[in-house]
């Protein structure tokens, strides 16, 4: 979800959701979404949805989903790490220390649509 909003962001400048993320010790967080499926663990999220999305929507999710679904879970935390917008949020905390810190969406637009701009 977090690499879907902010492409989406950096793309068409604007948010696919409003929820904003914040910076967990192992990345990017929406709170509410962690409440209701921690109960999976590190397993597959079975749950049938079937949101109505236009079909730019869902083309762009697809793209999404082609680049980053390969990815496991500790890598995709390393790549969050990396970036500035996790960065940002967490300050000089140390590593390990708590942090419910929002990812600010414009420091998502701005750093993904550098990203965009040096892949054109």
């Amino acid at each position: 979800m977090y690499y879907a909003q902010a492409w989406h962001l950096a793309l068409y400048d604007t948010p696919l959701f409003q929820e904003d993320f914040q910076a967990w010790i192992h990345g990017p967080v929406i709170p509410t979404l962690y409440q209701k499926y921690k109960l999976f663990g590190w397993q597959p999220i079975l749950e049938d949805a079937n949101p109505e999305l236009s079909q730019e929507v869902q083309e762009f999710l697809d793209e999404v989903a082609q680049e980053y679904f390969a990815c496991d879970a500790y890598e995709l935390e390393q790549m969050t790490h990396a970036e500035a917008p996790w960065n940002l949020a967490r300050g000089n905390l140390p590593p390990d220390e708590p942090s419910n810190e929002v990812i600010q969406k414009q420091w998502m637009k701005e750093y993904y649509g550098y990203r965009a701009k040096e892949k054109d």
